[in-house]
């Protein structure tokens, strides 16, 4: 047996002491026994909650969409991605049950814009944003637009009307109360040439005549151009987006210039309304009856109507499925 090396017996013995001390110590009492009141036992419905969550996360988690010239569409917005914030939910829904209507969602915005594009025409919104426009061009029916107007203020839509030049300065009052209602103004050139037949100066002479009135007469600057019939050349294109609009077309026309029955024109839209649509109208008597029809059953289907503004810009639109609760 070895001999112990008295010379380390008295650091030994400082710690021995020491020991002691820190066990006797009230203030590691009080800490040690704050440490087993705070061990409360795992909450079970706690820990499904955030499994729920987590669940919830794999369905509604989406990759950002860029902006794109498609070969048919030609340009098409991008999409947010969306994620959810799983922490944040689970605080929000934390001693309660899971509730798929309080789940933080975080957007993610794409990283190719609308605006990154080079001129192009637009024919819909994104395919997958469950949402539609009303494109209703101004040139006459002035004794149909009130009717239009008290249908889409009883349905809270707002709607993109784009107004001839020239109408608006014979008809300033019916387009100020267009633009008083909130829906969006855009231009539909001055005296409705076929812009696929006009040189340079000229497209830029109706393009620029007809902002100015607008402007002059309802406040609103126009971001949108829609060209009389859909007639246009690549200068129209290029020349609108210098005067700092986009040209837009239409995915669904109601054809409702050839005077149809307001079941015609319904049926029209609702075999080919899709997310991303752009339903193209004018103020007609068989629209003015129709459009009430239309607006509620484009909304069963669950999709919104907003304007081209509104359809064209990236925020995801998240459907809460109810069935998650359960």
């Amino acid at each position: 047996m070895g001999v112990m090396n008295t010379k380390h017996l008295p650091g030994l013995a400082l710690i021995a002491i020491l020991a002691i001390l820190i066990v006797n110590n009230p203030y590691t009492t009080v800490y040690l026994n704050g440490l087993v009141e705070d061990s409360h036992p795992v909450d079970s419905s706690q820990d499904a909650l955030y499994e729920q969550i987590a669940r919830a996360a794999e369905k509604y988690d989406a990759p950002p969409q860029d902006a794109k010239i498609d070969r048919v569409w030609k340009a098409m917005p991008g999409y947010n991605g969306v994620k959810v914030d799983i922490k944040a939910s689970y605080k929000k829904m934390q001693g309660e049950t899971f509730d798929a209507r309080k789940i933080v969602f975080k957007q993610i915005p794409p990283k190719v814009h609308l605006d990154d594009l080079p001129p192009s025409p637009i024919y819909r919104g994104h395919p997958e944003k469950p949402m539609v426009s009303f494109l209703i061009n101004v040139a006459w029916g002035n004794e149909y637009l009130p009717q239009m107007l008290e249908t889409l203020k009883k349905h809270n839509v707002q709607a993109t009307f784009f107004l001839e030049g020239r109408w608006v300065k014979e008809n300033p009052d019916l387009a100020k109360m267009i633009a008083a209602d909130g829906h969006e103004v855009g231009n539909h050139s001055y005296s409705h040439p076929k812009m696929e037949t006009l040189g340079e100066a000229k497209t830029r002479e109706e393009l620029l005549k007809t902002n100015e009135i607008i402007e002059a007469t309802t406040g609103e600057k126009p971001v949108w151009f829609g060209p009389p019939s859909g007639g246009f050349r690549d200068h129209t294109v290029l020349i609108a987006n210098e005067l700092d609009m986009k040209t837009v077309m239409w995915t669904v026309d109601t054809i409702d210039w050839e005077k149809p029955s307001p079941e015609t024109i319904i049926d029209r839209v609702m075999t080919k309304v899709h997310p991303g649509a752009m339903i193209l109208m004018h103020p007609t008597d068989p629209t003015s009856k129709a459009l009430d029809s239309l607006i509620k059953q484009i909304k069963d289907r669950s999709l919104r109507i907003g304007t081209v503004t509104k359809l064209m810009d990236e925020e995801h639109i998240i459907k809460i499925d109810q069935q998650m609760d359960k």
